[in-house]
């Protein structure tokens, strides 16, 4: 008997705005065609708007460019191929085996001119134009006319693709807030992704000026992996407050580290506990950890799984280390985990320091600790970021109920970008609304 095949549900997505903008300004190509009294090809137009409909202004506008360019370039060389047939040969070739042959020799001639003009990535827009005019238009009454409005119609195109893109209601923008959210179950979602249009979105927030970052207990290269082609500008709070990472730079622009002797007290301890730990230090802006010699399963995924980072350095350890260590890691069951963390906090010394339990979502059945000092805590290192940017006003966002100003209870409904949204760029006749902010 064979199994059934388990049904994959459907999967409706969300409109998005590119979807309602392309939509959009097709039709205005459409209205402009009937403006002009049916003159031109609107095909030409819209075909141009739906190439330069990008969901940022840049990659826009650099479609835009390659756009245009390609059809200066073709259009050229196509009014050459049409005075070459029509006068060097009396329009005998129209048609002919010959004919063809002199377009694709000419079609080479194209390539090398977006060449010469630096212009490569509008090679392939340059042939569409020269082959739509050769090819399909040569024996038009007037192909004079066709390459003029070829033109015109692709110009028509771009034109109403930059104002429909660029478009939108009426904003204020709050340039004077910090705005700070955490990763896990804020903007991931419970699969640790990001939705398409929560990146999307993100980016043109932080490109029109939005004064965001985020703050978490990942490490910086945890952060980069995380968040992979969201544009960061603002430096990052990592390691759960420890450092003050800049992104762009692959700098620690501040950092709260351990003593000397607060390393080898703990240290010490954990040794005589018998209990194997890595040992994240941060020397001249890099992040070396130190471990033991690897003897479980566990703590060999750990490391297999996280060493191939280029900005994660691992060194195996002969004897315990006390420099610039910022915060030391270690996963074991949970019932060791439990009895060491309540062991940990009867130490009369346990007051210098930051202790941090976790159960692991990686690994089920296992528990994790990491000891910082005391002084590492997201709100200091927030202070200090506020300090820097001299920014008073402060929003946060983040996944526990009456921690945060804004309480994000489901990721997977973009709730973090679209808050966001709303408290940066308000639609002005709105006013500014409610904003709760920390000072």
């Amino acid at each position: 008997m064979k199994a059934e095949k388990q049904k994959v549900p459907i999967y409706f997505p969300k409109v998005g705005q590119r979807i309602i903008r392309s939509a959009l300004a097709v039709a205005c190509c459409f209205c402009v065609y009937y403006l002009r009294n049916k003159q031109g090809i609107p095909f030409y137009s819209a075909l141009a708007v739906l190439q330069c409909i990008q969901p940022y202004q840049d990659s826009m506008a650099e479609t835009a460019r390659k756009r245009v360019t390609g059809t200066f370039v073709g259009a050229f060389w196509g009014l050459v191929i049409i005075l070459i047939q029509l006068y060097a040969f009396d329009g005998m070739l129209k048609g002919s085996f010959a004919g063809y042959m002199l377009i694709s020799l000419f079609t080479g001639v194209v390539i090398y001119s977006t060449l010469v003009l630096n212009c490569r990535n509008a090679a392939y827009f340059s042939c569409v134009v020269f082959l739509s005019i050769t090819v399909m238009h040569m024996t038009d009454a007037d192909p004079f006319l066709f390459v003029f409005n070829r033109v015109l119609d692709t110009l028509i195109g771009v034109g109403i693709a930059f104002i429909v893109n660029t478009a939108h209601l009426p904003r204020s923008r709050r340039n004077d807030v910090l705005f700070v959210s955490g990763i896990d179950d804020t903007i991931l979602n419970r699969e640790d992704k990001m939705s398409a249009y929560s990146k999307v979105e993100l980016n043109r927030l932080i490109s029109s000026g939005a004064n965001f970052t985020v703050s978490t207990n990942r490490t910086p290269a945890t952060v980069r992996e995380s968040l992979p082609g969201i544009n960061l500008k603002l430096p990052i709070i990592a390691m759960d407050g420890a450092v003050l990472y800049d992104l762009n730079e692959n700098s620690y622009l501040m950092k709260y580290q351990m003593s000397e002797n607060q390393a080898k007290m703990i240290s010490s301890f954990l040794d005589k506990e018998g209990i194997r730990y890595f040992t994240n230090c941060v020397v001249d802006d890099l992040l070396v950890i130190y471990y033991d010699r690897i003897e479980s399963e566990v703590h060999r995924k750990v490391y297999d799984r996280r060493r191939k980072s280029p900005y994660r350095n691992y060194v195996q350890k002969t004897q315990a280390v006390c420099e610039n260590v910022v915060y030391l890691y270690l996963i074991e069951q949970r019932e060791v985990t439990q009895k060491l963390y309540e062991k940990l906090m009867q130490q009369p010394w346990i007051t210098d320091f930051r202790v941090a339990y976790h159960d692991s979502v990686v690994h089920p059945g296992y528990a994790n600790l990491k000891i910082y000092t005391k002084e590492a805590t997201r709100e200091h290192m927030l202070e200090n970021l506020k300090a820097i940017l001299n920014i008073d006003k402060v929003v946060t966002f983040g996944s526990i109920e009456d921690k945060y100003d804004v309480y994000v209870r489901d990721a997977d409904k973009d709730v973090m970008v679209k808050t966001l949204k709303r408290l940066y760029e308000p639609v002005w006749f709105r006013g500014k609304g409610n904003m709760t902010m920390h000072r």
